[in-house]
């Protein structure tokens, strides 16, 4: 099947849009990795349980975050991989059942998209004869090796991703005093927030302020409220 990327290699041009797949869920998992873990971890220091019990919640937050983003992921990209290959199976029975029917829905889209008809039958007509079932599925399904769905891939960078973002609160509760606990975690995971911010702005194309701004203003808050719980909770026990 020909696909957006191969064309992109033969063109020796490099297009953005080829790192959406592992992109999303690598940036997800990061972000929600430190999000998540420095949360949990804030929330349970601010009711002042001692630096045993928030390292156990960091930990517990850690592996959990990470076991569920993994199961999420592959069940969620394998629903969207089964769609795929129903359509892709619909698709091949109507092409063995109407060909010349599915040679004019082909050249309908080109002709849609600008061409005249005779080109857009010409051009419908060249890409059936060498792989029928990939151009519909290009260009009438929109499926192509780019977006293309892949559980395990998807699963595996989601786990992995959450884990490299989410052991950094982890080790600044390890690392930092008794005293200064609360806002080593805020400060480190605010910080690697921004970081990871920046690093999928750049490997996306994007630009690089808002994408920072917007990562820490809402790790901020949600580290901010789940503070505000903990405290809270910690009054009421005491």
């Amino acid at each position: 099947m020909a696909t957006q990327a191969s064309s992109a290699t033969l063109a020796g041009e490099q297009h953005f849009v080829t790192r959406i797949g592992w992109l999303r869920a690598a940036v997800l998992g990061a972000n929600d990795g430190v999000l998540s873990t420095a949360s949990v971890i804030v929330g349970v220091a601010a009711a002042n349980p001692g630096a045993h019990a928030v390292l156990l919640s960091g930990v517990a937050a850690l592996t959990a975050g990470a076991m569920s983003m993994a199961a999420g992921e592959y069940v969620s990209v394998s629903s969207q991989a089964d769609s795929e290959t129903a359509d892709l199976a619909r698709e091949a029975k109507e092409q063995a059942a109407d060909p010349r029917g599915e040679a004019r829905e082909l050249a309908g889209i080109y002709i849609r998209r600008g061409l005249t008809k005779a080109m857009a039958q010409e051009v419908a007509a060249a890409l059936m004869a060498k792989d029928a079932l990939g151009a519909h599925a290009r260009d009438e399904l929109g499926i192509t090796e780019v977006s293309t769905a892949n559980p395990v891939q998807a699963a595996l960078a989601s786990a992995a991703s959450f884990f490299v973002g989410g052991v950094w609160p982890v080790v600044a509760v390890l690392l930092a005093p008794p005293t200064v606990l609360l806002y080593a975690v805020i400060t480190v995971s605010l910080v690697v927030l921004a970081a990871l911010g920046g690093a999928g702005a750049r490997a996306g194309g994007a630009r690089l302020f808002p994408a920072v701004v917007r990562v820490v203003f809402w790790g901020a808050l949600a580290m901010a409220v789940t503070a505000g719980v903990g405290h809270l909770f910690g009054v009421a026990a005491a």
